[in-house]
C-alpha cells in the first residue's frame, strides 16, 4: 500500500469515526431530552395519563366543545412524544383521586366539576367569578388581592398550573381560562415552552397567569406571560372582615 493510499484510508476511517461519534452524541442528547420531558410531565415510558374535559351543554346532548377538542389534541401529542398512553374522560366520570397518574384537566369550573374541586383543594388563593350575569367582573380571576378582568376578544386570562400531591406523586396540570378558547391557548403554550418550563421549575409546582391577546383576530396563537402567581394561588384567600352590628338603644 502506497503512502497516498494509506493517507486516503486513514482519512476515510477518520470521517467514519466522526460520523458515528456525532450520531451517538445526537442519540444521547435526544435521550436526555426525552427523559427531561418525561420527568417534567410525569410520563415515563408506557405510563398512563388522564385527560379530563368538561361538557358543552349548548346542544341537545352534552358534547365536548370545539376549543377543548383542539386542546386535547395538543396534549395527546405531548403524551405520545413521551411514549406514554392517555385516556380521555369527561369531568362527571373522573371520580378518582389524583397522583397515581398524570392528569391534564381542561376547562372552566362552571362546566368542569373536577376543575372546580382542584381549585378548591389545591389553589385556595384563586377565586373565579362564575356568575352568568353580565358585568365588568364576569369571569374575573381574583388571585391573592389582585383582580384580573376579561376583555372579550381583546385580552382574556388563563391559568396554567403544574401541581403535585396525592398518592403516587404524579402531577396534575390545570388549564383554566375565562373563555373556551383560552385553555386551548394554555395547552399550546405548554407544548411550545415545556423545555423552558422544565429548566426553570424542574418537577416542582408552579402556577402561571397567561393572557390571550386579541383572540378575535389571532385565535389562540398569541399568548403572553402575565405573572408567576404560585405563592398567591396556594395561600388561602383573605377572609373579608365581618361588619360589626350595633343595636339601637
Amino acid at each position: 500500500m502506497t503512502a497516498e493510499q494509506l493517507s486516503l484510508l486513514l482519512g476515510v476511517l477518520g470521517a467514519v469515526v466522526c460520523v458515528v461519534a456525532g450520531w451517538l452524541a445526537r442519540a444521547q442528547w435526544s435521550k436526555r431530552r426525552l427523559r427531561r420531558r418525561q420527568a417534567f410531565l410525569g410520563l415515563p415510558d408506557h405510563s398512563e395519563s388522564l385527560l379530563v374535559v368538561g361538557r358543552d351543554g349548548g346542544g341537545p346532548e352534552p358534547v365536548v366543545s370545539r376549543p377543548d377538542m383542539f386542546a386535547l389534541l395538543e396534549l395527546a401529542a405531548l403524551v405520545k412524544q413521551c411514549r406514554a398512553h392517555t385516556q380521555i374522560v369527561t369531568h362527571d366520570t373522573a371520580q378518582q383521586g389524583f397522583g397515581e397518574r398524570t392528569e391534564f384537566c381542561v376547562g372552566h369550573p362552571s362546566s368542569n366539576r373536577r376543575m372546580a374541586a382542584h381549585l378548591t383543594s389545591l389553589l385556595p388563593g384563586v377565586r373565579i367569578n362564575t356568575e352568568p350575569e353580565p358585568g365588568p367582573d364576569r369571569g374575573a380571576f381574583l388571585i391573592g388581592g389582585e383582580r384580573y378582568r376579561m376583555e372579550q376578544g381583546v385580552g382574556e386570562h388563563v391559568l396554567l398550573a403544574r401541581l403535585t400531591g396525592g398518592q403516587g406523586g404524579r402531577p396534575v396540570f390545570l388549564f383554566c381560562g375565562q373563555r373556551p378558547i383560552t385553555p386551548q391557548a394554555a395547552t399550546r403554550y405548554l407544548a411550545r415552552h415545556h423545555e423552558k418550563l422544565a429548566r426553570k421549575y424542574g418537577t416542582g409546582t408552579f402556577v402561571l397567569l397567561l393572557k390571550v391577546v386579541n383572540s378575535a383576530a389571532y385565535g389562540s396563537d398569541v399568548v403572553e406571560l402575565v405573572a408567576d402567581v404560585t405563592k398567591a394561588a396556594q395561600e388561602p384567600a383573605p377572609v373579608p372582615a365581618a361588619r360589626s352590628s350595633h343595636r339601637a338603644k
